[in-house]
């Protein structure tokens, strides 16, 4: 198995340079290639991305499982149920390995902009009061309010004091945000629906065939033990800002 190992700072030697990085190595594989670019669109059981890729169920979990070992994918037991996993991306790791080849190749980075077509995002969840919230925060935030973006769950409770903590930690006010239940957009078309839980995924309203939507396994904070929590609210609020800087680059 192949094992990416996080760059370092350090200016790569000429021999590093012609040397072939590890994560392209990861990478350098059709089916792997494939994988990647199906999980940068949201989190999959391996059922569904057999049925995506048209390809045998133990080739995909072969590769996967490679993924894995080199720590460019993560796997989730659903909250929904527990037999079920869920496959994601380490954005993390994706984003050094894009660094370390831009370095080793000496390409300049270049910042995403929002889209410039009007978009309408919609993030739900269960309870709508941590997970749901921090996305909506950052997506308008990231996208300096290009994009407009709403909120709600299945069974909304009022928005925990956490999660308006977790945000102000960095900078980000949302005193303003407020619980909701879908019901509450049902007037309102969007562009696109994320769940960032699996128990909504299970339970999402439809808007229609034609609408996008994508599922974020994400765990909940509330679900940790109460002297883990702040640590586990911080850790969901880095993880969603990762995914929604995914978002906005495949916009």
């Amino acid at each position: 198995m192949l094992q990416y190992t996080r760059m370092t700072s350090a200016k790569p030697s000429p021999s590093h340079a012609d040397t072939l990085p590890e994560g392209l190595k990861l990478l350098a594989d059709e089916t792997r290639w494939r994988l990647v670019c199906a999980l940068r669109r949201g989190d999959y059981q391996v059922g569904e991305l057999t049925i995506q890729l048209g390809l045998p169920q133990n080739l995909v979990s072969y590769h996967l499982g490679t993924l894995r070992q080199g720590g460019l994918v993560q796997v989730h037991r659903s909250d929904a149920d527990g037999r079920v996993l869920y496959y994601s991306l380490d954005l993390a790791l994706l984003k050094a390995i894009y660094h370390e080849l831009g370095s080793l190749l000496q390409v300049t980075n270049q910042t995403v902009n929002a889209p410039s077509i009007p978009q309408t995002i919609f993030f739900l969840c269960t309870a709508n009061s941590a997970r749901s919230q921090m996305a909506e925060a950052w997506l308008r935030h990231l996208s300096q309010g290009r994009i407009a973006v709403r909120s709600a769950g299945t069974q909304p409770r009022p928005v925990h004091p956490l999660t308006r903590h977790v945000m102000a930690e960095v900078g980000l006010d949302i005193g303003y945000q407020a619980s909701k239940s879908i019901e509450a957009l049902h007037d309102i078309r969007p562009t696109m629906i994320i769940t960032v839980c699996d128990i909504a995924r299970e339970a999402c309203a439809h808007w229609g065939h034609d609408i996008p939507q994508i599922h974020w396994s994400i765990s909940d904070p509330l679900a940790a033990a109460e002297d883990e929590q702040l640590a586990t609210f911080r850790a969901v609020r880095d993880a969603l800002r990762l995914r929604v800087e995914g978002l906005l680059g495949s916009l």
